[in-house]
């Protein structure tokens, strides 16, 4: 999108144009009616297009081109020239989304003065534009586990693709990341990337807020998918849009068309689309609640992503991550985290999952003091689980217990805690605890503790027989 396309049923006058402009160093393409004039827009847009608004023998006039350029194309500034120029002509070209009028006969410096501008305009449009969308942090993947590589492998197999991706999921498990970082290594990484919070949008505006709208008053406002034309569109918690709304969705990804609220133009859109959920849409199709025929269009490819808790090696990577991204956000300080700090927050519970790590690493850098490192004392942990003055607080349960039974229920307890930490791997794990593997395998026999596979991580449970994790 380099050049300029005139068009004017004049030859005359588009070819002197063209002159003057090829003088001044741009490139230029010439049309004499709409028919060619579309047919050049369609092959390949423009930089700018300078439109003489009467075209004899055309099916369309200026006004009608310049509407579909700013339906379909919306980043090429539109200069009109007319030799019938009027106020009200210039009035209605600028509501159109016309960047300048321009009457005949024109003078040249004048002209060029205008190009000069509109195309400066034109490339600042499209450099914010990318830097808009272009986040280097946004679609950064973090993580060395098998559950995160078995992840990243799925992603990165339907970033070439156009096919569209259903993202499954608990809450704060990276879903919209995931999305994101399809996005950044896809062809369309520097074309918008637009978010969609089904879940946040009023149900009666969602229409409104995705199909724009058009009134005599404020004229063409573009909803989020003409926002997102060209590039991606993301459906966060999806099983959230409204019913209706959800008809008019599929009839956009079957026809890549619709039409703007209070509108009749018809509004082509090129989008990929990836949506995500936390909910079981099947079970929500059973409930009327969700339309099967959506469903299929938009679950092409499923993945799911894992939560925290199946990638507990990940803890420290994701960790210092955060601490990295508030240092260069906030100022924050760049503190490391201690062996004891990593240790423990490995064996938490994270029912936010990678969401409530980076709150937590940002609570702790904003109450912290000093830029020594992380230690333990500084993360939260439950009551019955502090240490006071060197006594551990026991649970109700495991004090009622006799001295044999409560100290293999904390033995179980212990090991299948460190086993999820290490992602199964008995080797680490039997380094971590000071025993030996053969020693250890011997222990969770006893103990009845199964080690199991489960979304490419290694997980371990209480079972019947204990079985050796593989390495």
């Amino acid at each position: 999108m380099s050049d300029i396309l005139i068009v004017d049923d004049e030859r005359d006058i588009r070819e002197l144009v063209s002159d003057i402009l090829e003088d001044e160093g741009y490139a230029t393409r010439l049309a004499g009616n709409s028919d060619d004039c579309m047919a050049a827009i369609n092959t390949e847009p423009p930089a700018l297009l300078v439109l003489d608004i009467w075209l004899k023998d055309s099916r369309m006039d200026g006004i009608d081109i310049l509407k579909s350029v700013k339906r379909d194309n919306p980043d090429v500034p539109v200069v009109i020239i007319s030799g019938h120029g009027n106020i009200e002509i210039a009035v209605a070209a600028i509501k159109q989304g016309a960047y300048d009028f321009i009457e005949k006969p024109f003078n040249i410096d004048q002209l060029l003065v205008v190009i000069r501008r509109a195309m400066e305009a034109s490339r600042l449009r499209r450099e914010n534009s990318a830097l808009r969308h272009r986040d280097a942090s946004v679609g950064e993947m973090v993580g060395t586990g098998s559950a995160f590589r078995n992840l990243l492998g799925n992603l990165d197999k339907v970033t070439k693709s156009n096919g569209r991706v259903m993202l499954t999921g608990p809450a704060g498990s990276g879903k919209e990341i995931a999305a994101r970082y399809v996005h950044a290594n896809s062809n369309r990484a520097n074309a918008p990337f637009v978010t969609v919070n089904c879940a946040s949008i009023e149900p009666e505006r969602m229409e409104e807020v995705l199909f724009g709208r058009e009134s005599a008053e404020r004229g063409v406002e573009p909803g989020m998918l003409e926002q997102a034309h060209g590039g991606v569109i993301y459906f966060d918690e999806v099983a959230d849009m409204p019913i209706v709304t959800q008809s008019k969705i599929l009839r956009v990804l079957v026809d890549q068309q619709f039409q703007r609220v209070g509108g009749n133009d018809k509004v082509r859109v090129d989008l990929r689309v990836i949506s995500s959920t936390t909910r079981n849409l099947e079970e929500e199709i059973r409930a009327e609640r969700f339309r099967q025929e959506l469903f299929h269009r938009l679950n092409v490819v499923p993945i799911a992503v894992p939560s925290l808790e199946e990638r507990r090696e990940d803890i420290p990577d994701l960790a210092n991550h955060f601490i990295q991204v508030c240092n260069a956000n906030q100022g924050l300080p760049l503190r490391p985290l201690s062996d004891e700090a990593v240790a423990l927050m490995q064996t938490m519970v994270w029912p936010g999952n990678v969401r409530q790590l980076k709150n937590l690493i940002e609570r702790v850098l904003i109450l912290g003091e000093g830029t020594g490192p992380i230690e333990a004392h500084e993360l939260p942990s439950d009551d019955d689980k502090k240490a006071e003055e060197g006594r551990v607080v026991l649970s109700g349960a495991l004090a009622t217990l006799p001295l044999r039974e409560a100290r293999e229920a904390f033995e179980r307890e212990y090991l299948l805690t460190q086993i999820n930490r290490f992602g199964g791997n008995i080797s680490r794990t039997a380094s971590f605890v000071g025993m030996e593997r053969s020693a250890l395998h011997r222990k969770l026999k006893s103990l009845g503790v199964v080690t199991s596979s489960k979304s490419g991580a290694r997980v371990a449970h209480v079972g019947d027989q204990a079985t050796e994790a593989a390495e």
